[in-house]
């Protein structure tokens, strides 16, 4: 047996309604109090952000005219506008180039060391002097494997030529009693090591006099070289 859920009429057969609940209040939000410091804060950070990034851009698109090296370049050779090309490159302001405006002014100079292709030009790698000065003379020495110093030969490293007794000489196993004579010299170039041989060719200049010396000793195989300390050492 079902039963009915009776239903409460007004009269004129509208049903009654139900309690009707009342507006729903939406629910309070704290306003958050915002501090003036950190709004500050973040508005100094955004336009530091905003600087660095224009900086960068500034520095990205600031690029500078230089002078390259375009071809191998021994020491001592004479610079002409073949050997040199120009780049723009983005440079350091610590870096020293020569800016491609002074191309001209070294055209006709020497370079210092041996140059590179592909090689940005430093003002310190050229020069206007001979590298063999007035009063001096160029002696080509040649050194075995195990007569080349580990220390890189540069141009312009002091040495001593120092003169040695020839192998098979008399050798009384006492030490001699004057110290070997010696020359100073100057590097000028110093050659890579030959296939098979190792042998290292370096042209050091020497006061005139005593160029002749040198030469009749390494003539002889009695002739070695040794690096003097840097200037201040």
């Amino acid at each position: 047996m079902s039963k009915t859920k009776e239903r409460t009429a007004a009269p004129g057969g509208v049903p009654l309604q139900g309690p009707v609940a009342g507006p729903v209040a939406p629910p309070r939000v704290s306003a958050r109090r915002r501090r003036p410091g950190m709004i500050a804060l973040s508005l100094a950070l955004v336009v530091a952000g905003g600087a660095g990034v224009a900086v960068l851009l500034l520095q990205v698109g600031h690029r500078t005219q230089v002078v390259t090296v375009v071809r191998d370049v021994q020491v001592g050779q004479v610079l002409t506008e073949q050997d040199l090309g120009k780049a723009s490159v983005a440079l350091d302001p610590v870096v020293k180039a020569v800016r491609a405006d002074d191309l001209d002014s070294v055209v006709g100079k020497r370079a210092a060391v041996g140059l590179k292709p592909g090689s940005m030009l430093a003002p310190s790698q050229v020069t206007k002097a001979f590298l063999v000065k007035a009063g001096e003379q160029l002696v080509p020495i040649g050194l075995k494997a195990e007569q080349v110093p580990a220390t890189a030969l540069v141009p312009g490293q002091k040495v001593q030529l120092v003169h040695v007794p020839a192998q098979g000489a008399t050798d009384t196993g006492k030490a001699p009693e004057n110290a070997p004579q010696t020359i100073a010299g100057r590097v000028v170039k110093a050659s890579k090591s030959a296939p098979g041989t190792g042998v290292v060719v370096v042209d050091v200049a020497t006061a005139a006099d005593d160029g002749p010396t040198a030469a009749a000793w390494v003539s002889a195989s009695t002739l070695r070289l040794v690096l003097d300390a840097p200037d201040g050492s």
